[in-house]
């Protein structure tokens, strides 16, 4: 598992697998999201099996999959209210980590200052600098 702390209530990882739940717990993670749709790899573990094995740990599991380069507004705001509702730390992922992080970013805007944001994700590995720049043009 390759976990990247954004927050300390939000870190963002590549696909887990239900045998990654074990150590999910361990690192006191309370939450995991998925935002990745089951099927976009052939090899991928599926939602259902990381969902179940997340429930029999005592986690809460939630899915707002999207679309690699695609978020809908009604996404954005699944992503919010499941940020908004769940316990934290929430673990996040999806195929690189790349997509939480962008969605987070998003959430985020206008909430934090543009350039803790990019300190935050940059720290995890992420250049959300492309994202940043769009949303301030607006």
């Amino acid at each position: 598992m390759d976990l990247r702390k954004i927050t300390d209530d939000f870190t963002v990882s590549p696909q887990i697998e239900a045998t990654d739940i074990p150590a999910i717990v361990a690192a006191g993670f309370r939450s995991v999201l998925c935002n990745r749709p089951d099927g976009e790899e052939p090899d991928q573990c599926c939602f259902d099996d990381v969902s179940q094995a997340a429930k029999d740990a005592g986690l809460e599991v939630r899915s707002v999959p999207i679309s690699s380069g695609y978020v809908r507004p009604e996404d954005l705001e699944a992503f919010k209210d499941a940020l908004d509702q769940m316990p934290r730390p929430v673990l996040a992922y999806c195929r690189s980590g790349t997509r939480c992080t962008m969605l987070w970013t998003l959430a985020q805007y206008g909430q934090i200052a543009p350039e803790e944001i990019l300190n935050l994700t940059g720290k995890a590995g992420y250049d959300m600098s492309g994202i940043v720049q769009q949303l301030s043009q607006r």
